[in-house]
């Protein structure tokens, strides 16, 4: 049986206990920012009242069902949240689209972790995911416990910052599902080689129709804020990262722009010393959706 047939019988109706705690549940929790409240929206998989809770974090453009596959492996050992960052998938748009930002998107999941009523939780965190989870494990009396680093580190290379300007918030309506698939397709190359069920799955999720076609399910104010200040160099993110104290895995695609192997070579020896690893054939960013990718996490998160 091939991995997407073993996650197409987790998805089959059954009476089972097992299935009702892997079925997905969708939530929101209010937060509060610069400029009044706003609603964050996350899925939750596994046994609602396991205490073993992992959190797991998304791109900047993405949305968290892009962890379904993860998450639906984990299931049986945790208690799977994803949130929707705002200004992403089901979560509120801000008004004030200069809110956008670290110090906002960290003060939301502290709020997100009082909701879930527990005391530490483990952290995967891709990209802008990760730099969350970094921010929030170097801080004194952290919940994390355990933080798994997707392509992303303390530095985050220029080019990379240049590439992904060109496209955020520039998307442009699509008039059918097959149109805004090409289109991830072609902005999601670097992902690697996924299958065409899981480009779908990617696809389903990345947009929402709207009058006329389909647009993407992140609000285009984030690339006002992104394009913002030029970027001129490199983001160096050193002291953040030395303030981590938790066991850490940092993962590379092996062909990434944006998580260079020399740092990630560096992140192994300073800090808390992460284990490293690179995905061959893959650059930003490992996705998760197939049983090698998966498997790394679940090893880190088991096995620690």
């Amino acid at each position: 049986m091939g991995w997407l047939d073993a996650v197409r019988d987790l998805l089959k109706p059954a009476a089972s206990r097992v299935h009702r705690q892997h079925a997905l549940r969708e939530r929101c929790v209010q937060c509060i920012g610069p400029h009044g409240l706003h609603r964050m929206a996350y899925t939750e998989w596994g046994d609602p009242e396991n205490p073993r809770v992992l959190i797991c974090a998304h791109g900047l453009t993405r949305n968290g069902r892009d962890f379904d596959f993860l998450a639906q492996a984990l299931a049986d050992e945790y208690r799977v949240v994803c949130p929707d960052v705002v200004g992403r998938g089901r979560s509120d748009w801000l008004g004030v689209k200069g809110d956008y930002g670290f110090p906002l998107y960290v003060s939301d999941m502290v709020t997100l972790i009082a909701r879930l009523n527990v005391k530490t939780v483990d952290w995967v965190g891709t990209s802008m995911g990760g730099l969350i989870g970094m921010f929030l494990a170097g801080q004194p009396r952290t919940p994390v416990a355990r933080l798994i680093l997707n392509d992303v580190g303390p530095v985050i290379t220029a080019a990379s910052l240049r590439r992904i300007g060109e496209y955020v918030g520039r998307a442009p309506k699509f008039p059918t599902m097959e149109a805004a698939e090409a289109w991830i397709r072609e902005t999601g190359a670097p992902f690697g080689k996924l299958t065409d069920a899981q480009w779908q799955h990617l696809t389903r999720y990345s947009v929402r129709p709207v009058e006329g076609g389909f647009s993407m399910v992140y609000d285009p104010g984030i690339g006002e804020v992104f394009r913002a200040s030029p970027v001129v160099a490199d983001v160096e993110l050193w002291e953040a990262w030395e303030a981590v104290r938790c066991p850490t895995l940092a993962i590379r695609g092996a062909e990434s722009d944006l998580l260079e192997r020399l740092t990630l070579e560096r992140m192994a020896s300073t800090g808390p010393m992460a284990r490293i690893c690179e995905v061959p054939g893959v650059g930003h960013a490992p996705m998760f959706m197939d049983e090698e990718q998966v498997a790394l996490v679940t090893e880190f998160l088991l096995r620690t």
